[in-house]
């Protein structure tokens, strides 16, 4: 199992480009089960969670074609409407075809799914719309099985902002008899970008990025092409990498007006941050000061980037406080931290965190996809070496880490 060996002390320096946003990309890959024409991604990033999507959809009887970064799927030939769980069960967003499969094809069958450790995330919002939109729904043997001869308009109102139920209800409803409101809907980016290539592909929709959304049916949708939005949390990691090492960096390719939340809190950390049109420089003082954060739904802090700023810090002057209300279990990047000689007390959802002088290079592992990159933000400011172990986590989310962290000057490498 591959490993990453970080020497740290390095000061990051220079330019690298941000790839398309992995949270964006899954549920847009999954609205190619929509049409029967083919539809062509652009600024699609290479992880591990893509190609485990694109294999999904692939033994589905949709038509693959990827070259780098674009993807072309052909879904005439959608025969087999299964998510099974040997596919699934590493991949939470695997869920993101139950909708399409259901608007689409009237049935679906998908295994419930796995992936990071993080604490509950139950797919019940998804299967209450579905059941509100005339489905019937069961849940028998680990699989959610859905029928219906054409989904029916509704008013729906999910009981929690749920990023990917609004995802699946909102492609759910573009083919559903009537108009579908969606209340409490999740206000981030990535529901944004897929309303767009949504639309694009012929969907009537308004709202998107607010509260309400509404969806008026339609009896089918075309080919389009839409290019993926750049990752915000990649984004967030680079910046977060820079500042803890006193570095000064410039990201191209990518925007703040997606990051409004994690500037902030970079700028109060003492940073200086300069937003371009499709590019942000940051430059760090020798020594940050410690920031109180709060996560909460777009466009508060968000969850993806807690641990990123846990990790700094354990450097910072003062002490800051850490509150997590998304999910209960996302504080496990924690005790890892204090391997590497982090202060960090944890008092429920809340995380105490007191500066310190400096970290120490140890093996530490990581345990779910974001905590694997606040170890690699410590990592490159602990002294002496730091081995993180289990890194499938970060192949699943970041693209060529640490060849574009080496590009930046610091000095990593990934041990086969």
């Amino acid at each position: 199992m591959d490993k990453l060996l970080i020497e740290g002390g390095a000061r990051l320096s220079g330019e690298v480009a941000i790839s398309g946003a992995k949270n964006a990309a899954l549920p847009i890959l999954c609205a190619a089960l929509l049409t029967a024409e083919p539809v062509t991604f652009t600024n699609v990033p290479q992880l591990k969670d893509i190609g485990t999507l694109l294999a999904l959809l692939g033994q589905m009887g949709v038509k693959v074609e990827r070259a780098d970064d674009t993807v072309t799927l052909d879904a005439s030939g959608l025969n087999n409407p299964v998510a099974p769980y040997e596919m699934v069960k590493t991949m939470r967003a695997s869920i993101l075809v139950l909708g399409p499969l259901v608007a689409r094809c009237g049935e679906a069958r998908v295994s419930l799914p796995g992936g990071c450790a993080i604490g509950a995330r139950p797919v019940d919002q998804h299967i209450k719309g579905l059941q509100a939109m005339g489905a019937e729904v069961r849940v028998e043997h680990g699989y959610v099985h859905a029928t219906v001869p054409r989904l029916k308009g509704a008013r729906l109102f999910t009981d929690m902002v749920t990023v990917t139920g609004t995802e699946n209800l909102m492609m759910a409803a573009v083919l559903a008899d009537g108009e579908t409101v969606i209340e409490n809907a999740a206000r981030e980016p990535e529901v944004v970008d897929l309303a767009n290539c949504l639309v694009a592909m012929g969907a009537q929709i308004s709202g998107a990025g607010s509260d309400v959304i509404r969806i008026r049916g339609v009896e089918r949708l075309h080919g389009a092409t839409h290019r993926i939005m750049p990752d915000r949390i990649e984004t967030g990691t680079y910046l977060c990498a820079a500042a803890v090492t006193g570095g000064s960096v410039r990201l191209t390719g990518t925007s703040s007006c997606y990051l409004d939340a994690v500037i902030d809190k970079l700028m109060d950390a003492g940073c200086e941050v300069v937003s371009e049109r499709d590019a942000i420089s940051l430059s760090a003082p020798a020594r940050l000061n410690a920031v109180s954060l709060r996560t909460a739904p777009y466009p508060a802090f968000p969850t993806d980037m807690q641990a990123q700023f846990m990790a700094i810090n354990c450097v910072a002057n003062g002490v800051a406080m850490i509150r997590e209300t998304i999910f209960e279990n996302r504080f496990m990047h924690a005790v890892e931290l204090q391997r590497l000689g982090a202060d960090i007390r944890i008092d429920g959802n809340t995380a105490v965190v007191q500066g310190v002088a400096r970290l120490e290079g140890a093996t530490v592992m990581a345990t779910d996809l974001r905590a694997s990159a606040s170890l690699v933000v410590a990592g490159l400011v602990a002294e002496g070496e730091t081995t993180i172990e289990r890194i499938y986590h970060l192949d699943r989310g970041y693209e060529r880490l640490e060849d574009k962290l080496a590009a930046l000057g610091a000095k990593v490498r990934r041990l086969t």
